[in-house]
């Protein structure tokens, strides 16, 4: 059975962001879409005071998030 590597970076995070919050990532990617245009500092400013992610969690999310765009 092959061995799958383990995530680097911000993806690192995932399976402890779903397990702490209870919804899967792309609930929180959508909730990043849905927030608009902003900058990376706001957008974990968001989810911290908003959805009550940790910093940690939030900016692994963003930048994650910021990657993709």
């Amino acid at each position: 059975m092959p061995i799958e590597p383990k995530p680097k970076g911000p993806a690192s995070y995932f399976p402890s962001i779903e397990k702490t919050y209870g919804k899967p990532i792309a609930h929180w990617l959508a909730v990043l879409e849905d927030a608009g245009p902003r900058k990376h500092m706001d957008y974990v400013a968001h989810l911290k005071s908003a959805h009550q992610l940790g910093h940690g969690h939030a900016n692994a999310l963003v930048a994650y998030f910021l990657a993709q765009k």
